[in-house]
Protein backbone atom coordinates (compact mmCIF):
# COMPACT_ATOMS: atom_id res chain seq x y z
CA UNK A 1 0.00 0.00 0.00
CA UNK A 2 1.33 3.30 -0.90
CA UNK A 3 1.43 5.37 2.49
CA UNK A 4 2.54 9.15 1.21
CA UNK A 5 1.05 10.39 -2.44
CA UNK A 6 1.54 14.10 -3.41
CA UNK A 7 -0.75 15.85 -5.38
CA UNK A 8 -3.83 14.17 -4.31
CA UNK A 9 -5.71 17.74 -4.18
CA UNK A 10 -5.23 17.87 -7.75
CA UNK A 11 -6.66 14.74 -9.14
CA UNK A 12 -10.43 15.10 -9.33
CA UNK A 13 -13.38 13.09 -7.79
CA UNK A 14 -13.06 9.83 -9.52
CA UNK A 15 -9.44 10.05 -9.84
CA UNK A 16 -9.55 10.36 -6.05
CA UNK A 17 -11.68 7.19 -5.88
CA UNK A 18 -9.44 4.92 -8.13
CA UNK A 19 -6.57 5.78 -6.36
CA UNK A 20 -8.93 4.83 -2.71
CA UNK A 21 -9.70 1.56 -4.57
CA UNK A 22 -6.36 0.59 -5.67
CA UNK A 23 -4.41 1.27 -2.10
CA UNK A 24 -7.51 0.48 0.45
CA UNK A 25 -9.77 -2.51 1.52
CA UNK A 26 -12.63 -0.33 -0.38
CA UNK A 27 -13.72 -2.53 -3.80
CA UNK A 28 -14.66 -1.16 -6.64
CA UNK A 29 -18.36 -1.75 -5.81
CA UNK A 30 -17.74 -0.28 -2.97
CA UNK A 31 -16.92 2.80 -4.62
CA UNK A 32 -19.92 2.92 -6.96
CA UNK A 33 -22.09 2.95 -3.96
CA UNK A 34 -20.60 6.59 -3.23
CA UNK A 35 -22.60 7.89 -6.48
CA UNK A 36 -25.79 6.99 -4.94
CA UNK A 37 -25.27 10.12 -2.21
CA UNK A 38 -24.49 12.71 -4.96
CA UNK A 39 -26.72 15.35 -5.16
CA UNK A 40 -29.08 15.09 -8.66
CA UNK A 41 -28.94 18.57 -9.00
CA UNK A 42 -25.40 19.18 -10.83
CA UNK A 43 -25.34 22.97 -9.49
CA UNK A 44 -26.21 21.40 -5.58
CA UNK A 45 -23.45 18.59 -6.01
CA UNK A 46 -20.78 21.63 -7.23
CA UNK A 47 -21.56 23.44 -3.96
CA UNK A 48 -20.70 20.13 -1.83
CA UNK A 49 -17.70 19.26 -4.00
CA UNK A 50 -16.33 22.82 -3.61
CA UNK A 51 -17.17 23.16 0.24
CA UNK A 52 -13.51 21.18 1.05
CA UNK A 53 -10.27 19.67 -0.02
CA UNK A 54 -9.91 16.26 -1.14
CA UNK A 55 -13.63 15.58 -1.57
CA UNK A 56 -14.85 12.73 -2.66
CA UNK A 57 -18.56 12.06 -1.65
CA UNK A 58 -21.41 13.13 0.33
CA UNK A 59 -22.11 11.78 3.93
CA UNK A 60 -26.16 11.73 4.65
CA UNK A 61 -27.23 11.94 8.24
CA UNK A 62 -31.13 12.00 9.08
CA UNK A 63 -33.11 15.03 9.62
CA UNK A 64 -35.83 14.51 11.85
CA UNK A 65 -38.51 17.31 13.21
CA UNK A 66 -39.28 18.03 16.80
CA UNK A 67 -42.83 19.10 16.43
CA UNK A 68 -43.77 21.02 18.57
CA UNK A 69 -41.25 23.26 21.28
CA UNK A 70 -42.90 25.68 23.48
CA UNK A 71 -40.71 29.16 24.10
CA UNK A 72 -41.38 32.12 25.92
CA UNK A 73 -45.07 31.66 24.24
CA UNK A 74 -44.55 30.67 20.86
CA UNK A 75 -44.19 27.63 19.52
CA UNK A 76 -41.24 25.45 16.72
CA UNK A 77 -41.16 23.17 14.54
CA UNK A 78 -37.50 22.33 15.37
CA UNK A 79 -34.93 20.50 12.98
CA UNK A 80 -32.82 18.02 14.37
CA UNK A 81 -29.85 16.72 12.17
CA UNK A 82 -28.33 13.46 14.18
CA UNK A 83 -27.62 9.53 13.63
CA UNK A 84 -29.12 8.19 17.34
CA UNK A 85 -32.47 6.72 17.37
CA UNK A 86 -33.58 7.97 19.86
CA UNK A 87 -32.66 11.82 20.22
CA UNK A 88 -35.57 13.29 18.31
CA UNK A 89 -38.15 10.82 20.09
CA UNK A 90 -36.92 11.69 23.52
CA UNK A 91 -36.81 15.78 22.79
CA UNK A 92 -40.42 15.25 21.19
CA UNK A 93 -41.55 13.32 24.35
CA UNK A 94 -39.85 16.24 26.59
CA UNK A 95 -41.20 19.09 24.65
CA UNK A 96 -44.80 17.58 24.58
CA UNK A 97 -44.70 16.93 28.11
CA UNK A 98 -43.97 21.00 29.02
CA UNK A 99 -46.17 22.43 26.27
CA UNK A 100 -49.14 21.86 28.84
CA UNK A 101 -46.78 23.06 31.96
CA UNK A 102 -46.09 26.38 30.21
CA UNK A 103 -43.56 25.35 28.13
CA UNK A 104 -39.59 26.49 28.08
CA UNK A 105 -38.47 30.15 29.13
CA UNK A 106 -35.52 31.42 27.61
CA UNK A 107 -33.65 34.46 27.55
CA UNK A 108 -30.13 35.33 25.79
CA UNK A 109 -27.89 37.51 28.70
CA UNK A 110 -25.31 38.80 26.22
CA UNK A 111 -24.14 37.99 22.88
CA UNK A 112 -20.59 39.30 23.08
CA UNK A 113 -17.44 36.96 21.37
CA UNK A 114 -13.78 38.08 22.19
CA UNK A 115 -10.66 36.91 20.16
CA UNK A 116 -6.85 37.94 20.94
CA UNK A 117 -3.39 39.01 19.58
CA UNK A 118 -1.21 36.93 21.16
CA UNK A 119 2.58 38.89 20.70
CA UNK A 120 5.52 39.15 22.93
CA UNK A 121 7.56 42.08 23.76
CA UNK A 122 10.85 42.17 25.68
CA UNK A 123 10.96 45.86 26.43
CA UNK A 124 9.93 47.31 29.53
CA UNK A 125 5.76 46.83 30.55
CA UNK A 126 5.54 49.99 32.31
CA UNK A 127 6.18 51.95 28.54
CA UNK A 128 3.72 49.37 26.71
CA UNK A 129 1.09 50.00 29.63
CA UNK A 130 1.41 54.26 29.45
CA UNK A 131 1.51 54.05 25.56
CA UNK A 132 -1.16 51.77 25.38
CA UNK A 133 -4.49 53.80 25.34
CA UNK A 134 -2.83 55.82 22.32
CA UNK A 135 -2.75 52.48 20.63
CA UNK A 136 -6.02 51.42 21.62
CA UNK A 137 -7.24 54.58 19.44
CA UNK A 138 -5.19 53.58 16.75
CA UNK A 139 -6.22 50.22 16.47
CA UNK A 140 -10.06 51.54 16.36
CA UNK A 141 -9.07 53.69 13.29
CA UNK A 142 -7.41 50.73 11.88
CA UNK A 143 -10.21 48.73 11.62
CA UNK A 144 -12.88 51.13 10.71
CA UNK A 145 -13.18 49.97 7.44
CA UNK A 146 -13.63 45.89 8.34
CA UNK A 147 -16.22 47.23 10.89
CA UNK A 148 -18.31 49.64 9.07
CA UNK A 149 -21.11 47.58 7.55
CA UNK A 150 -21.23 45.60 11.19
CA UNK A 151 -21.25 48.62 12.92
CA UNK A 152 -24.30 49.94 11.00
CA UNK A 153 -26.03 46.62 12.30
CA UNK A 154 -25.43 47.71 15.73
CA UNK A 155 -22.13 45.48 16.18
CA UNK A 156 -18.44 46.15 15.87
CA UNK A 157 -15.77 46.27 18.13
CA UNK A 158 -16.81 47.11 22.29
CA UNK A 159 -13.40 46.68 23.95
CA UNK A 160 -9.66 46.21 23.31
CA UNK A 161 -7.93 45.67 26.13
CA UNK A 162 -3.83 44.84 27.23
CA UNK A 163 -3.71 41.80 28.62
CA UNK A 164 -0.12 41.41 30.70
CA UNK A 165 0.87 37.38 31.08
CA UNK A 166 4.68 37.44 31.52
CA UNK A 167 4.26 36.24 34.89
CA UNK A 168 2.73 32.93 32.89
CA UNK A 169 5.24 33.19 30.13
CA UNK A 170 8.24 35.76 29.95
CA UNK A 171 7.69 38.59 27.72
CA UNK A 172 4.03 37.15 26.60
CA UNK A 173 1.35 39.75 26.12
CA UNK A 174 -2.14 39.56 25.01
CA UNK A 175 -4.81 42.19 22.88
CA UNK A 176 -7.85 41.20 24.35
CA UNK A 177 -10.92 42.28 22.43
CA UNK A 178 -14.56 41.97 22.30
CA UNK A 179 -16.97 42.19 19.79
CA UNK A 180 -20.62 42.39 18.88
CA UNK A 181 -21.75 40.47 15.58
CA UNK A 182 -25.58 40.63 15.29
CA UNK A 183 -27.01 37.26 13.42
CA UNK A 184 -23.63 36.13 12.18
CA UNK A 185 -21.22 34.46 13.93
CA UNK A 186 -18.54 36.49 13.18
CA UNK A 187 -15.51 34.49 12.71
CA UNK A 188 -13.85 35.74 9.51
CA UNK A 189 -14.92 39.17 10.26
CA UNK A 190 -13.34 38.99 14.06
CA UNK A 191 -10.14 37.04 12.48
CA UNK A 192 -9.90 39.82 9.95
CA UNK A 193 -9.61 42.47 12.97
CA UNK A 194 -7.55 40.96 15.11
CA UNK A 195 -4.93 40.83 11.79
CA UNK A 196 -5.82 44.63 11.33
CA UNK A 197 -4.95 45.21 15.09
CA UNK A 198 -1.88 43.18 14.93
CA UNK A 199 -0.34 45.36 12.67
CA UNK A 200 -0.61 47.99 14.42
CA UNK A 201 1.31 46.64 17.30
CA UNK A 202 4.48 46.50 14.62
CA UNK A 203 3.91 50.13 13.26
CA UNK A 204 4.42 51.75 17.39
CA UNK A 205 8.26 53.33 17.05
CA UNK A 206 8.33 53.16 20.99
CA UNK A 207 7.45 48.87 20.62
CA UNK A 208 10.18 48.51 17.75
CA UNK A 209 13.60 50.16 18.28
CA UNK A 210 16.73 49.11 19.17
CA UNK A 211 16.61 45.73 20.94
CA UNK A 212 12.87 45.91 21.75
CA UNK A 213 10.79 43.94 19.45
CA UNK A 214 7.38 42.61 18.93
CA UNK A 215 6.63 39.53 17.76
CA UNK A 216 3.25 38.80 16.86
CA UNK A 217 2.70 34.96 17.53
CA UNK A 218 -0.80 34.76 16.74
CA UNK A 219 -3.95 36.70 15.74
CA UNK A 220 -7.19 34.43 16.17
CA UNK A 221 -10.95 34.51 17.71
CA UNK A 222 -11.68 32.50 20.49
CA UNK A 223 -14.34 29.82 20.83
CA UNK A 224 -14.54 29.96 24.25
CA UNK A 225 -17.84 32.21 24.63
CA UNK A 226 -18.86 32.93 28.36
CA UNK A 227 -20.56 36.70 27.42
CA UNK A 228 -22.33 35.11 24.45
CA UNK A 229 -24.51 33.46 26.76
CA UNK A 230 -28.52 31.86 26.82
CA UNK A 231 -30.63 31.02 29.67
CA UNK A 232 -33.48 28.39 29.46
CA UNK A 233 -35.83 26.62 31.80
CA UNK A 234 -38.45 25.04 32.72
CA UNK A 235 -40.75 24.60 35.75
CA UNK A 236 -44.14 23.60 37.42
CA UNK A 237 -45.42 22.74 41.01
CA UNK A 238 -44.01 19.51 42.25
CA UNK A 239 -47.52 18.03 41.82
CA UNK A 240 -47.76 18.12 38.18
CA UNK A 241 -44.89 15.46 37.70
CA UNK A 242 -46.99 12.88 38.49
CA UNK A 243 -47.70 11.29 34.86
CA UNK A 244 -44.15 11.08 33.43
CA UNK A 245 -44.11 7.72 34.83
CA UNK A 246 -46.19 5.72 36.65
CA UNK A 247 -43.60 4.23 38.95
CA UNK A 248 -42.88 7.28 40.88
CA UNK A 249 -45.28 10.36 42.08
CA UNK A 250 -44.98 13.99 41.60
CA UNK A 251 -42.41 14.25 45.03
CA UNK A 252 -40.68 11.04 44.52
CA UNK A 253 -40.16 12.11 41.02
CA UNK A 254 -38.90 15.60 41.41
CA UNK A 255 -36.64 14.35 44.91
CA UNK A 256 -34.85 11.36 42.42
CA UNK A 257 -34.39 14.10 39.14
CA UNK A 258 -32.70 16.44 41.51
CA UNK A 259 -30.60 13.64 42.63
CA UNK A 260 -29.46 12.80 39.71
CA UNK A 261 -28.64 16.30 38.66
CA UNK A 262 -26.84 17.07 41.69
CA UNK A 263 -24.59 14.05 41.02
CA UNK A 264 -23.29 15.53 37.53
CA UNK A 265 -22.67 18.33 39.63
CA UNK A 266 -20.35 16.53 42.02
CA UNK A 267 -18.84 13.85 39.91
CA UNK A 268 -17.26 14.08 36.85
CA UNK A 269 -18.29 10.53 35.62
CA UNK A 270 -21.62 11.49 35.43
CA UNK A 271 -20.83 15.49 34.34
CA UNK A 272 -19.88 14.21 31.30
CA UNK A 273 -22.69 12.05 30.28
CA UNK A 274 -24.95 14.69 31.71
CA UNK A 275 -23.61 17.16 28.79
CA UNK A 276 -23.55 14.63 26.59
CA UNK A 277 -27.14 15.04 26.95
CA UNK A 278 -27.67 18.56 26.30
CA UNK A 279 -25.67 18.66 23.30
CA UNK A 280 -27.82 15.96 21.67
CA UNK A 281 -30.09 18.38 21.56
CA UNK A 282 -28.39 21.31 21.09
CA UNK A 283 -25.60 19.85 18.40
CA UNK A 284 -28.39 18.46 16.31
CA UNK A 285 -30.17 21.89 16.46
CA UNK A 286 -26.71 23.55 15.28
CA UNK A 287 -25.86 21.11 12.28
CA UNK A 288 -29.27 21.68 10.85
CA UNK A 289 -29.22 25.05 10.84
CA UNK A 290 -25.35 25.30 9.70
CA UNK A 291 -23.77 26.39 12.97
CA UNK A 292 -20.42 25.15 14.17
CA UNK A 293 -21.32 22.43 16.58
CA UNK A 294 -17.30 21.81 17.25
CA UNK A 295 -16.92 24.92 18.41
CA UNK A 296 -19.82 25.28 20.45
CA UNK A 297 -18.79 22.34 22.47
CA UNK A 298 -15.62 22.84 23.30
CA UNK A 299 -17.11 26.10 24.46
CA UNK A 300 -19.84 24.64 26.36
CA UNK A 301 -17.38 22.05 28.12
CA UNK A 302 -14.94 25.02 28.98
CA UNK A 303 -17.82 26.39 30.30
CA UNK A 304 -18.52 23.94 32.59
CA UNK A 305 -15.17 23.89 33.91
CA UNK A 306 -14.72 27.45 34.31
CA UNK A 307 -14.74 26.84 38.08
CA UNK A 308 -11.96 24.67 38.05
CA UNK A 309 -13.62 21.35 38.40
CA UNK A 310 -15.82 19.71 35.43
CA UNK A 311 -19.47 19.69 36.05
CA UNK A 312 -23.10 19.32 34.88
CA UNK A 313 -24.23 22.33 33.05
CA UNK A 314 -28.00 22.53 34.42
CA UNK A 315 -29.47 22.17 38.09
CA UNK A 316 -32.61 22.42 39.86
CA UNK A 317 -34.53 24.58 42.17
CA UNK A 318 -36.62 22.05 44.64
CA UNK A 319 -39.13 23.49 47.13
CA UNK A 320 -41.83 21.37 48.92
CA UNK A 321 -44.14 23.50 46.12
CA UNK A 322 -42.33 24.05 42.75
CA UNK A 323 -40.05 22.52 40.33
CA UNK A 324 -37.53 24.57 38.56
CA UNK A 325 -34.73 22.90 36.14
CA UNK A 326 -32.59 25.12 34.02
CA UNK A 327 -29.54 25.76 31.78
CA UNK A 328 -26.93 27.92 31.15
CA UNK A 329 -25.19 27.63 28.00
CA UNK A 330 -22.23 29.64 26.18
CA UNK A 331 -23.56 29.51 22.36
CA UNK A 332 -21.73 31.32 19.30
CA UNK A 333 -24.27 31.31 16.33
CA UNK A 334 -25.40 32.71 13.50
CA UNK A 335 -28.22 32.99 11.14
CA UNK A 336 -26.75 34.97 8.36
CA UNK A 337 -23.50 34.38 6.48
CA UNK A 338 -20.93 31.35 6.10
CA UNK A 339 -22.80 28.09 5.36
CA UNK A 340 -26.05 28.96 5.45
CA UNK A 341 -25.47 31.24 2.45
CA UNK A 342 -24.81 27.90 0.36
CA UNK A 343 -26.01 25.18 1.74
CA UNK A 344 -29.24 23.71 -0.08
CA UNK A 345 -30.98 22.76 3.01
CA UNK A 346 -29.56 25.01 5.56
CA UNK A 347 -31.83 27.97 4.09
CA UNK A 348 -34.96 25.47 4.51
CA UNK A 349 -34.39 24.79 7.92
CA UNK A 350 -34.21 28.01 8.96
CA UNK A 351 -37.29 28.50 7.38
CA UNK A 352 -38.96 25.72 9.28
CA UNK A 353 -37.96 27.95 12.15
CA UNK A 354 -39.35 31.09 10.78
CA UNK A 355 -36.28 32.94 10.14
CA UNK A 356 -35.11 33.14 13.64
CA UNK A 357 -32.12 35.77 14.53
CA UNK A 358 -29.28 34.59 16.27
CA UNK A 359 -30.84 35.46 19.67
CA UNK A 360 -33.68 33.13 18.97
CA UNK A 361 -31.34 30.54 17.64
CA UNK A 362 -29.73 30.42 21.17
CA UNK A 363 -33.34 30.00 22.73
CA UNK A 364 -34.28 27.16 20.92
CA UNK A 365 -30.96 25.00 20.69
CA UNK A 366 -31.03 25.82 24.55
CA UNK A 367 -34.55 24.22 24.87
CA UNK A 368 -33.76 21.55 22.33
CA UNK A 369 -30.80 20.26 24.99
CA UNK A 370 -32.99 21.08 28.02
CA UNK A 371 -35.98 18.68 26.25
CA UNK A 372 -32.90 16.37 25.63
CA UNK A 373 -31.34 15.91 29.11
CA UNK A 374 -34.66 16.65 30.73
CA UNK A 375 -35.91 13.17 28.96
CA UNK A 376 -32.84 11.34 29.26
CA UNK A 377 -33.08 11.72 32.79
CA UNK A 378 -36.62 11.37 33.60
CA UNK A 379 -35.99 7.49 31.63
CA UNK A 380 -32.88 7.38 34.05
CA UNK A 381 -34.61 7.67 37.08
CA UNK A 382 -37.83 5.35 36.23
CA UNK A 383 -37.68 2.74 33.37
CA UNK A 384 -33.94 2.86 32.60
CA UNK A 385 -32.55 4.31 29.72
CA UNK A 386 -31.96 1.30 27.38
CA UNK A 387 -35.43 0.26 26.99
CA UNK A 388 -36.46 3.24 25.17
CA UNK A 389 -33.57 3.78 23.45
CA UNK A 390 -32.99 -0.08 22.18
CA UNK A 391 -37.07 0.49 21.15
CA UNK A 392 -36.05 3.11 18.90
CA UNK A 393 -32.36 1.28 17.85
CA UNK A 394 -34.69 -1.80 16.50
CA UNK A 395 -35.10 0.06 13.09
CA UNK A 396 -31.05 0.17 13.13
CA UNK A 397 -30.48 -3.70 14.01
CA UNK A 398 -33.24 -4.47 11.35
CA UNK A 399 -31.17 -2.73 8.66
CA UNK A 400 -27.79 -4.37 9.71
CA UNK A 401 -29.58 -7.70 9.53
CA UNK A 402 -31.03 -7.38 5.81
CA UNK A 403 -34.36 -8.53 6.84
CA UNK A 404 -36.58 -8.69 4.08
CA UNK A 405 -40.19 -6.80 4.32
CA UNK A 406 -42.16 -9.83 5.76
CA UNK A 407 -39.04 -10.81 8.79
CA UNK A 408 -38.90 -7.08 9.45
CA UNK A 409 -42.78 -6.95 9.92
CA UNK A 410 -42.52 -10.58 12.06
CA UNK A 411 -39.84 -8.59 14.28
CA UNK A 412 -41.31 -5.40 15.28
CA UNK A 413 -44.87 -7.30 15.86
CA UNK A 414 -42.99 -9.38 18.13
CA UNK A 415 -40.59 -6.88 19.89
CA UNK A 416 -43.16 -4.44 20.77
CA UNK A 417 -44.00 -6.05 23.98
CA UNK A 418 -40.05 -7.28 24.18
CA UNK A 419 -36.66 -6.12 25.26
CA UNK A 420 -34.45 -5.04 22.51
CA UNK A 421 -30.98 -6.05 21.72
CA UNK A 422 -28.78 -7.26 19.02
CA UNK A 423 -28.37 -10.71 20.00
CA UNK A 424 -32.46 -11.55 20.55
CA UNK A 425 -33.48 -9.76 17.02
CA UNK A 426 -30.60 -11.94 15.71
CA UNK A 427 -31.95 -15.29 17.48
CA UNK A 428 -36.10 -14.33 16.45
CA UNK A 429 -34.82 -14.28 12.92
CA UNK A 430 -32.65 -17.13 12.96
CA UNK A 431 -36.15 -19.01 15.02
CA UNK A 432 -38.44 -17.63 12.06
CA UNK A 433 -36.02 -18.33 9.28
CA UNK A 434 -35.62 -21.94 10.88
CA UNK A 435 -39.39 -22.43 10.85
CA UNK A 436 -39.83 -21.31 7.51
Amino acid sequence: MTTQFAGFSKLDREQRMNYIVENSSLTTDGKSEFEDYLAPVAEQQSLFSDMIENYIGNFPVPMGIVPHILINGESFMVPFVTEESSVVAAAAKAAKYWVTRGGFKAEVTSMTKKGQVHFTWNGNSDLLSKIFPEIRQIMFEATNLLTRNMRQRGGGITEIHLLNKTSQLPDYYQIDVSFETGDAMGANFINSCLEAIASVLLQVPELNSGDNRIEIIMSILSNYTPDCLVRCYVECPVKSLTDWHIKLNGNAFATKFKQAVDIANLDISRAVTHNKGILNGVDAVLLATGNDLRASAASVHAYASRDGRYKGLSKVQLSDEMFRYELELPLAVGTVGGISQIHPLVQKTLAILNYPDAGKLMMIAAAAGLASNFAAIASLITSGIQAGHMKMHLSNILCQLKLNHSERESAIIHFSGTNVSYAAVEDYISKIRGEQ
